[in-house]
């Protein structure tokens, strides 16, 4: 059966006060209070790593979801059919929309009887982890393999991409090279450059190698055929995220703005009031 490889994450929210867990390795400087440190366990293959803003998980079911049912909810989305369509071919795509809005639609039906903010914690450490997965094996693509975090039911046959699972996955300890890598490439690890990942980016560069110029064209042209500007239930979530923007920031986003993110929750807004005056005048 096919699996999406989602690695033993111990996911902790960046502290100054946190210190190195025994056990863990964290590279050749050691444990550095001063950045966000990736330590890798050798003997039980986890691989622990600091984000700045994660949430972290409240109630006991939610921090058991997080430590042992990652590989679930990072597999339903990645199988999703709109995040695939919408991730690979869609050129005005706000990555925002698919790892906040589509991953938190899937946590909400996946996980109901779990509050909102632990819906929130438990998205953000299943996107954590796709997006983490995929910056680790950039490098195995870019070396000459073809993994992929999409199923090959959704690629189609004949596409020239493989599923990843256990089976030929790379091993842990590549995977921590990788992430240790990209922590290292940016200024600060932080959930904010996380949800501004594509999901899907790599699996894009996969199939542009796969599948030829003029086919790949023939696809995005169906699915844009038949995309649709919002829904209710998109701007209902895209409001709620603006909610949180005005609490962080002070102001709610604007349709002015050049973060294409802010600028699209100011949409979400204005498409439910002008829902809500359409209702009135009908």
């Amino acid at each position: 059966m096919e699996q999406v490889l989602a690695p033993r994450f111990e996911f902790k929210p960046k502290n100054t006060n946190n210190q190195p867990t025994p056990g863990f390795d964290y590279g050749e400087g050691g444990y550095d209070s001063s950045q966000c440190n990736v330590g890798f366990n050798p003997e039980t293959g986890q691989i622990e790593l600091e984000i700045s803003g994660l949430a972290t998980p409240k109630s006991p079911e939610a921090q058991r979801i997080c430590r042992e049912d990652l590989t679930e909810l990072v597999t339903a989305f990645v199988q999703d059919k709109t995040a695939i369509e919408r991730g690979l071919f869609d050129e005005e795509l706000v990555p925002e929309e698919l790892t906040q809005v589509r991953m938190g639609k899937i946590i909400k039906e996946k996980l109901p009887n779990l509050d909102e903010e632990d819906q929130e914690a438990v998205r953000q450490h299943a996107i954590a982890a796709l997006n983490l997965i995929q910056q680790a094996k950039q490098a195995v693509n870019e070396a000459g393999g073809t993994y992929s975090i999409l199923p090959s039911s959704a690629l189609g046959e004949g596409s020239g991409v493989r599923a990843v699972d256990d089976r030929e996955a790379p091993k842990n300890t590549a995977l921590i090279d990788g992430v240790r890598q990209f922590a290292l490439s940016v200024t600060e690890l932080d959930m904010d450059l996380i949800d501004r990942i594509n999901p899907f980016g790599e699996a894009y560069a996969i199939l542009a190698k796969s599948m030829s110029e003029e086919r790949l064209k023939q696809v995005a042209e169906v699915i844009a055929a038949k995309r649709v500007s919002l829904t209710v239930e998109e701007a209902r979530e895209l409001a709620k995220r603006a909610l949180r923007f005005k609490q962080e920031k002070g102001r709610l986003p604007s349709l002015t703005a050049t973060d294409p993110w802010e600028k699209r929750m100011a949409e979400g807004i204005a498409f439910l009031q002008r829902k809500v005056k359409e209702d009135k005048d009908a």
